[in-house]
């Protein structure tokens, strides 16, 4: 079986609907017990008169349409959503790496706690939990959890033998 290439890209105006489709298969796929605060029409306006025209935000394409999309705002991975049948082929990893290549000092993010699938995806990517919240903050009211990524320190790089090899440490 041949892959389909995917290709990321910044969203463009035109890309609105696009991306709030992706967003609306992706969460009632991943979160069928949480329910959305607003109906269909409501997010694709949303999208599409909001947040696309704020920039931030990114697509992933094949086969002729939207598979994918994230939404960085400054050091926020304030979203991040895959169509379901193409959950597992490296494209959230991609995602997550555009997300710490233009925000190298760190990242932070919130999900729901419900979403394990996604804290595990999360946590293998080096997010680490933060907090917790009763959902009060959130549209939904549904607990969730705030991850951050920091970059590691350039001490955690280098293993000991390689910090005695250029006398980062002393020899025991």
């Amino acid at each position: 079986m041949t892959a389909i290439p995917v290709a990321l890209r910044p969203a463009a105006a035109s890309d609105g609907t696009a991306v709030a489709d992706v967003y609306l298969r992706s969460y009632d796929a991943a979160l069928p017990t949480v329910r959305r605060a607003h109906s269909d029409a409501e997010v694709r306006e949303f999208f599409r008169y909001v947040v696309v025209p704020a920039g931030g935000t990114w697509l992933a394409e094949a086969a002729g349409g939207a598979v994918g999309m994230m939404v960085l705002d400054g050091d926020e991975l304030s979203q991040l959503y895959l169509d379901p049948q193409w959950r597992g082929r490296g494209i959230g990893d991609r995602f997550v790496a555009l997300a710490k290549e233009r925000s190298p000092e760190g990242l932070w993010l919130r999900t729901f706690q419900v979403n394990a699938p996604a804290r595990r995806f999360y946590a293998r990517h080096g997010f680490t939990e933060a907090d917790r919240t009763d959902g009060f903050g959130n549209e939904e009211r549904e607990p969730d959890v705030r991850c951050v990524w920091r970059p590691r320190q350039r001490s955690e790089l280098v293993t000991p033998g390689e910090a005695r090899c250029h006398g980062l440490a002393p020899r025991s």
